[in-house]
């Protein structure tokens, strides 16, 4: 049975990522349901329609074009695109030699604006993909006095440039938010954590952007996962679970200090 357009060029378009999966956590739509659209039994909802076309860079209209039509627009940079975008996009990856040095993954610190004087404990990982380097990050919080979980994904890329890491993600889900995080190497001999500072908006007070310092800590190339994930949480800045550099760095400028708390 021949598929109707919008199913063939969805496909098409997902051959060019690593699997429909990816696609899927990507943009954070059910699996079971986009599977349905590629397969020509459902079609999209404008909005979900639009989501896709964001993700591949394209019009929701173009998903209607004839299968060869589509695979040249989808080689194709955008028409309207300004000058800057190119400007842009061109500044990613950067110097890639450098920071392949830099792939793997990472347990993250920063300073929470929403729960204020704690520290959120996230996870990231920078991987290479077709000479581009991707950054996913989750971030778990588990506020158990006021009943508050909340569990965040994001998407992003990488930059390398004059001995500096730039990652720009945004949310995974329905209303998404954009986040910037500059880092750098501690020092020439010290490979394990990279530091900076980290740019985005906060959910409970009242989505006010916020700056704080941030810090990773390599992990690996292939670690266990299960318990990276468990690890992430929103700590108390005196826990004995913060490693003492990353506690040192995030309590520079006097932020807090105590003794060492058993959380």
């Amino acid at each position: 049975m021949l598929l109707p357009a919008l199913a063939q060029n969805l496909k098409t378009a997902c051959a060019q990522r690593r699997s429909i999966s990816e696609v899927c956590r990507d943009i954070g739509l059910n699996r079971q349901q986009f599977n349905r659209y590629v397969n020509g039994k459902a079609t999209p909802s404008p909005y979900n329609m639009q989501r896709i076309a964001d993700y591949f860079g394209l019009a929701p209209d173009d998903f209607h074009l004839l299968p060869g039509q589509f695979l040249q627009k989808l080689a194709s940079p955008p028409e309207s695109a300004p000058p800057s975008a190119g400007l842009l996009s061109d500044g990613f990856p950067g110097e890639l030699a450098p920071l392949r040095r830099h792939l793997g993954f990472y347990q993250t610190y920063h300073l929470s604006l929403s729960w204020p004087g704690k520290v959120v404990c996230s996870c990231a990982q920078m991987s290479e993909v077709a000479g581009s380097v991707h950054v996913k990050s989750i971030e778990r919080i588990r506020d158990r006095q006021a009943e508050i979980s909340q569990f965040s994904k994001y998407i992003g890329l990488a930059a390398y440039w004059r001995g500096k890491i730039f990652v720009v993600e945004r949310t995974v889900g329905e209303f998404p938010l954009i986040a910037q995080t500059i880092l750098s190497p501690f020092a020439e001999h010290q490979k394990t954590y990279l530091k900076g500072i980290t740019v985005g908006v906060s959910w409970r007070q009242n989505n006010m952007p916020y700056a704080s310092r941030m810090i990773w800590r390599y992990v690996g190339a292939n670690p266990d996962l299960r318990a990276l994930l468990g690890r992430c949480d929103m700590l108390d800045p005196r826990s004995r679970r913060l490693p003492p550099m990353v506690r040192n760095y995030l309590q520079e400028d006097g932020t807090f200090g105590g003794p060492l708390a058993a959380g």
